[in-house]
This record gives structure tokens, C-alpha cells and sequence, in this order.
């Protein structure tokens, strides 16, 4: 492996600059489409884009405030030693593919990912499982470093911890390469846009792209009506299956009456009542129109629409 640049005294900006530079082990779940928080548009976008934004929740702060944590944890469930690399790794034959990783393990070919999970996502975790996305971002960090295995450890907020060791999957590790080597090379290099995948991340980038319309008409080439089409018998099938949804709660509620919950070996099913108040904007523009002015929000967005012509 290759030392691309050392990261400890490294500023956030120049890190999230260098990381722009190739796909880290984070972007190889989303190029492989297993990231359910990133798709290959937004990859595609974040590595073509002048812009150098610094995406940040409370989530992230968490999982970086707690990474000494879970490293430790894991210290002491296991016996073995870590140590912090302090360097952004380059694979040697394929410089796009980028790692940072989060320990190395002592006396062992092998690195350490710690992560940080909801109580709400513990089944992800449950009965030794790992996350599809996480193993992926393992291959990748053993694909740079040439490590014979990847470690990972999770603290389960609330809940517990659980730590799993990966071995080093060569067949796996080469079909990885060859993915994020097409997506490198026939999208980022050439500026060539990967397909939609239907996700909301992908929605938002096309959304971030094209913020505004132009009040303009283009011609829609008649390929398109076949998908068109195609986008008709969803929406009826969608309809009717939402129409049975509703059909079966009816059903369970006129079976539970008055009562709240109902439960047998398989399923829990609650009917609460739930108490809620709403703003009556009719009447307050009415009244207040003044005072509606005052505290509106504009904002826009473009509304998508498919009709017989």
C-alpha cells in the first residue's frame, strides 16, 4: 500500500479536499448500491463538484466522538492491541481507491473499523450480521492495504456491544475493484453521470443539479414511452395493493373495537388513541393576514408531473 498523505495535523477541509481524490471505503458500499445513506449519483456528485462540502449531523459527531470509545471496547473484549494510523492509504495499482481507516491491529495483517448504532437499528447487528455496506467498506479498506483481514466492532447506543472478525475474500475483493474501476474511470473520469437507482439520496442530487426550470419546452423522445408506460401500471398496481392495506387494517379494527392493542405468537398490533393540534391557516390568514406574511417561508422546488397528452 501506498502512504497518500498524513492526516494528524491535517486540517478538515484539506482531508475532505484529499478524500475527493479517489472512493473511500464509505463510497464503495454506495458504487456497489448497498448504501441505503448514499447512491452512485451522489458519489458521482461529491467527486465531479468543485464544491467541498462538509456534511455533517448528529449522528457523524457521535460516531466520531465515540470511536476512541468503541476502540477501547474492543481492546478489552478481545486482548488484542491497536494503534491510529494517522494516514490516508493509496492503493498502489489503482490510485483512485482511497482509505482511511480507523485502527490497525498490533502484531496482525489486519485493521479495525469502530462504529456507533441506534437501538433502532440493533437487528442489523443481531446474531453476529453485519450491515451489507459495512463488509463492503471492509473489503475495500483490505483491498488498499493489502490486510489479510478486517476487524469491526459496533457500540449499540443503549443496548450493548458486539465486535465480528472479516477475513480477506480475494474473489470478492477483485469483483469490488473491477466495480469501483468502472464507476471511477466510466463516470468520474469522463464526467459521465451513473443511471438513477429510484433512491431518495438520488432524487435530492438531481434535485441539487436542476433546482430551478426555465419555463422552456423540449421534445421527449419517444423511447421514453415505453418507461412512461411502464410508470402508468405502477401507479395502478400501487393503488389497488394500497387499497388491500387498507382493506386488512379495516378488517383488524372492526375485530379490536374499543381495544388498543392486539397480540398474538406472530404480531403486536396497536390502534391508540393519539391526540393532535393543528394550526387553522384558513381562518388566521383570514384574520391575521398580516401576521401570515410576516412568518412565511418561501421556498421552491420543482414539481414533476406525467399526463396523457
Amino acid at each position: 500500500m501506498k502512504k497518500l498523505i498524513a492526516t494528524k495535523g491535517l486540517s478538515r477541509k484539506e482531508w475532505l479536499e484529499y478524500r475527493k481524490m479517489g472512493l473511500g471505503g464509505s463510497d464503495a458500499g454506495a458504487v456497489c448500491g448497498l448504501n441505503p445513506y448514499a447512491s452512485p449519483i451522489s458519489v458521482y456528485r461529491d467527486k465531479t463538484s468543485e464544491e467541498v462540502p462538509d456534511y455533517d449531523n448528529e449522528a457523524m459527531r457521535q460516531g466520531r466522538d465515540l470511536e476512541d470509545y468503541v476502540a477501547q471496547r474492543f481492546v478489552e473484549e478481545t486482548g488484542l492491541k491497536v494503534r491510529r494510523s494517522n494516514v490516508m492509504y493509496q492503493h498502489e495499482e489503482h490510485p483512485f481507491m482511497l482509505a482511511n481507516v480507523d485502527r490497525m491491529i498490533v502484531g496482525e495483517d489486519a485493521g479495525l473499523e469502530c462504529k456507533t448504532a441506534s437501538a433502532y437499528n440493533a437487528d442489523r447487528w443481531k446474531d453476529g450480521r453485519i450491515p451489507e455496506h459495512y463488509q463492503i467498506q471492509c473489503h475495500h479498506y483490505m483491498a488498499v492495504t493489502g490486510a489479510k483481514a478486517w476487524y469491526i466492532a459496533v457500540v449499540i447506543l443503549g443496548v450493548g456491544f458486539a465486535w465480528q472478525k472479516i477475513e480477506r475474500d480475494e474473489s470478492l475483493i477483485q469483483d469490488l475493484i473491477q466495480i469501483e474501476s468502472d464507476f471511477w474511470n466510466g463516470h468520474v473520469i469522463p464526467r459521465v453521470m451513473p443511471e438513477p437507482d429510484g433512491s431518495d439520496i438520488c432524487s435530492e442530487v438531481i434535485a441539487q443539479y436542476y433546482p430551478q426550470s426555465d419555463k422552456e419546452t423540449v421534445l421527449l423522445p419517444s423511447s421514453f414511452n415505453e418507461r412512461l408506460r411502464r410508470r402508468e401500471e405502477i401507479r395502478r398496481l400501487t393503488d389497488r395493493l394500497e387499497a388491500e392495506q387498507k382493506q386488512i387494517d379495516q378488517e383488524i379494527k372492526l375485530y379490536m373495537k374499543e381495544k388498543e392493542i392486539a397480540v398474538n405468537e406472530e404480531y403486536r398490533v396497536t390502534w391508540s388513541s393519539v391526540e393532535s393540534s393543528r394550526l387553522d391557516t384558513s381562518r388566521l390568514k383570514k384574520e391575521q393576514p398580516e401576521l401570515v406574511r410576516d412568518f412565511t417561508n418561501v421556498s421552491q422546488s420543482r414539481r414533476f408531473m406525467v399526463r396523457a397528452a
